[in-house]
């Protein structure tokens, strides 16, 4: 079957987020099954974290010599497997183990999905990146809609992640089989790939952003239905409803600003989609009432939305090293933030209240703000010189 390149790699995308969805929208049935608290079920969590750090830092070589096709396969269907043998697994340090693992593979599958992103964008001659990653987000809008259906009709989170993972297999063979990995750009840097990927002065500004965009995703991706579950006890389908509209939110916004980009600039549009940031975390933290909290919920879907996205677009198109290694170096910081969202939120949750998780990524929403400059204002691509480094301006 002849399926376009960019078809392939969203699907590599939707398939991660589908899985990965899957057990994080039965979060709070595994809490009650190994019988934890708010802050023993973010250690147990942090074991994604851990491994996506070992991973972000080591594996741009190993995914440089596998390929594109041979790293979808490994990251996509090891994920699914680890994420379907979890909720059959008796305590919560062997959970941690399996998420350890599962953590290594994410951050290679974000190393690699993003720089075959990239290298496509160039070929094409227009932007995907944001469309990409709203794959990304309408994997985890699917699953959150059908997981809070399915909590509603009472079927075991076994059931449900064995489902989830035949549906990945079957799906992934058919889109993985025909994948090539992309040449590289022509700018590309030509130099050897370091061994180890760090973060650089430069990167620091990209960094930020991804982490004010990745701290409030993590925020509305793993705590919304315990949230809404604490605060408004509500039932497992209205419970379920705080992540089916964040996730809805973030994946339409996605899919559909990449022509906004093209035409404002990405300063322009992370700068107004911080805001948005702002107000939804407010809104969540404060809320007197359900449906204050809803739209909360569907603000930070919108918010944090593209501006991952554009910062990795800026610092895969930066030249001072290869691609992979710029990528690989800010996912590490701001990927890892995604998985350690959980334990520090929950340590918030269990001594402060659920509503202070929301309202302390206030601050860091605002350091995103400040290093927003840091991205271009034209609509061009955002392409930093040789050793030039990415710092905020005016």
């Amino acid at each position: 079957m002849r399926i376009p390149a960019h078809i392939r790699i969203y699907s590599v995308f939707f398939l991660f987020a589908l899985s990965l969805g899957g057990l994080l929208s039965r979060v709070p049935d595994l809490q009650r099954q190994l019988g934890l608290t708010e802050s023993q079920l973010g250690l147990t969590l942090i074991g994604m974290a851990i491994g996506s750090l070992i991973s972000l830092t080591t594996a741009s070589p190993l995914i440089h010599r596998l390929g594109a096709r041979a790293t979808a396969f490994i990251t996509v269907f090891g994920t699914a497997v680890i994420y379907a043998l979890v909720p059959w697994l008796p305590s919560a340090p062997v959970v941690f183990v399996a998420l350890f693992f599962a953590g290594g593979l994410a951050g290679a599958l974000e190393i690699n999905v993003n720089i075959e992103t990239d290298k496509l964008e160039a070929q094409l001659g227009r932007r995907i990146m944001n469309r990409a990653h709203g794959m990304w987000s309408l994997g985890f809008f699917v699953t959150a809609l059908v997981g809070a259906g399915i909590r509603q009709l009472g079927i075991s989170i076994q059931v449900h992640t064995a489902l989830l993972l035949v549906l990945v297999v079957a799906v992934g063979f058919l889109t993985f089989s025909g994948m090539r990995t992309t040449p590289e750009r022509a700018d590309a840097h030509q130099g050897e790939t370091p061994r180890f990927a760090l973060p650089t002065i430069g990167l620091l500004p990209l960094c930020l952003i991804g982490i004010a965009a990745f701290l409030v995703e993590g925020a509305g991706v793993d705590w919304s239905a315990i949230y809404m579950r604490d605060v408004f006890h509500a039932e497992p389908f209205v419970g379920g409803s705080g992540l089916t509209l964040f996730t809805f939110f973030m994946a339409i916004t996605r899919i559909y600003i990449d022509p906004f980009v093209e035409r404002y600039g990405p300063r322009a549009i992370a700068t107004l989609l911080l805001v948005i940031c702002l107000v939804g975390a407010l809104a969540v933290g404060l809320a007197p009432a359900t449906w204050v909290a809803l739209l909360g919920f569907a603000l930070l879907g919108i918010g944090c939305s593209a501006v991952y996205p554009l910062a990795v677009s800026a610092a895969a198109q930066r030249t001072d090293r290869p691609a992979s290694v710029n990528v690989a170096a800010i996912g590490q910081v701001t990927f890892i933030v995604f998985f350690l969202a959980p334990p520090l939120l929950g340590f918030v949750a269990q001594y402060f209240g659920i509503r202070t998780s929301y309202l302390v990524c206030l601050p860091v929403i605002l350091l995103g703000l400040w290093a927003v400059p840091a991205l271009s204002r034209t609509a061009r691509a955002d392409t930093v010189p040789l050793n030039e480094p990415a710092t905020p301006h005016g």
